[in-house]
């Protein structure tokens, strides 16, 4: 396994990270974690040199924290850098902080975390957690040592990522990013000023929570097979990300045994500066054949907003257009309900007053897109 800087934090850390919000799971139901499976998973990973485990009080319907304190029994605890993150979504107060923190040091049967995150920040959950003295709660349990390193995972626009990156002196954070996604919420703008401040840098969803390796359009999975030597998208996927020097861990939601040892292998054979300029360019060929399968050309400017019935417009397009380039409209509309959930908005408050088509620049049809989106997501 090769290891990475992790930033100013001063450790090296597995470039491969465990994921544990996609673990085996029973008859389909993601709220039944599979434990036997699931811990040899993640012993696996651990035992192949992963030393970068991670969770969060939701995942799996709140039941992977307990998985993990398990998985990590038996002398696995002391390998490995445990993260888990703050339900930012749920916190009302000051006081809900260290009640949550508690909580989970209890439910992971640890006495410290050492990678702790304030979870799925955007505009809306970070102005709550900062009003209610999140600083404040960050320095006293730093202090006290029940979190060793603080950091942040992060789901919007890049201007709220530089307030929140400016606002502390973080030592990591972790934001979505892929070959396909460059420009999409931090998007490489961040990643590399997240590094440039001495930063340590987690990937999510880096294949698209697999949408990049499932349903592929068979134009692209073409393109695919026209790189030399012949390798799995998966394997471009991830290698594109570990050729960055400012990437630090990529997350992996790894479900089965062979995709541990394949993710293994890959990182092994990564690294900064191993694929080639002809290589690179045909990887963004390949972005841009997934970019031509975007439904409404949304830029995202925000003129239609804000919609007087309370529809996040571009946010319900970024995720109409993610089931179309990825061929997978479950994925979508997973990833769109996130969105629903964190902020309501839904397309279905749309009455077609028609005021935001008065203010788009491109003229898009928006009261006939949410229609689609009603169609394809259900709300």
């Amino acid at each position: 396994m090769k290891y990475r800087d992790f930033g100013k934090t001063g450790k090296k850390l597995s470039a491969l990270g465990m994921g544990c919000m996609r673990l085996p799971v029973l008859d389909g139901d993601m709220n039944r974690i599979d434990e036997a499976k699931a811990i040899a998973l993640i012993r696996q990973a651990i035992d192949g040199g992963v030393n970068y485990v991670d969770t969060a009080w939701g995942y799996h319907g709140g039941n992977s924290e307990p998985l993990v304190a398990r998985a990590l029994r038996d002398g696995y605890r002391e390998k490995v850098h445990l993260a888990t993150k703050l339900p930012c979504y749920l916190v009302r107060s000051r006081g809900d902080m260290d009640t949550f923190l508690n909580s989970q040091l209890e439910k992971l049967g640890t006495d410290h975390i050492d990678f702790y995150l304030l979870h799925a920040l955007n505009r809306d959950s970070w102005k709550v957690v900062r009003e209610n003295g999140v600083a404040d709660f960050i320095e006293r349990a730093k202090a006290d040592g029940r979190i060793r390193h603080i950091g942040f995972s992060f789901h919007d626009d890049y201007p709220v990522f530089e307030e929140i990156l400016l606002f502390y002196p973080w030592d990591f954070c972790q934001i979505h990013y892929n070959f396909i996604d460059e420009t999409y919420q931090a998007g490489v703008k961040g990643l590399r000023l997240a590094s440039s401040l001495g930063m340590g840098v987690v990937i999510m969803e880096p294949l698209r929570g697999g949408g990049l390796t499932h349903n592929i359009p068979e134009n692209i999975r073409d393109a695919w097979n026209e790189l030399q030597p012949r390798r799995s998208p998966a394997d471009w996927a991830l290698s594109w990300l570990w050729d960055q020097p400012e990437v630090g861990i990529v997350l992996s939601g790894m479900t089965e045994p062979a995709h541990v040892t394949e993710n293994l292998q890959i990182a092994d054979r990564s690294g900064i500066g191993t694929l080639d300029p002809a290589t690179k360019a045909h990887m963004k060929k390949i972005r841009d054949l997934y970019h031509d399968r975007i439904v409404i050309n949304c830029t995202g400017c925000g003129y239609c907003m804000p919609c007087p019935h309370d529809v996040d417009i571009p946010g319900s397009f970024q995720y109409l257009n993610l089931g179309s380039m990825i061929n997978n409209w479950d994925e979508g509309k997973r990833l769109y309900k996130l969105l629903v959930a964190s902020k309501g908005k839904q397309a279905s408050l749309c009455i077609a007053c028609g005021e935001c088509l008065e203010k788009c620049p491109q003229h898009l049809p928006i009261p006939e897109t949410m229609e689609l989106i009603v169609e394809k997501f259900g709300c």
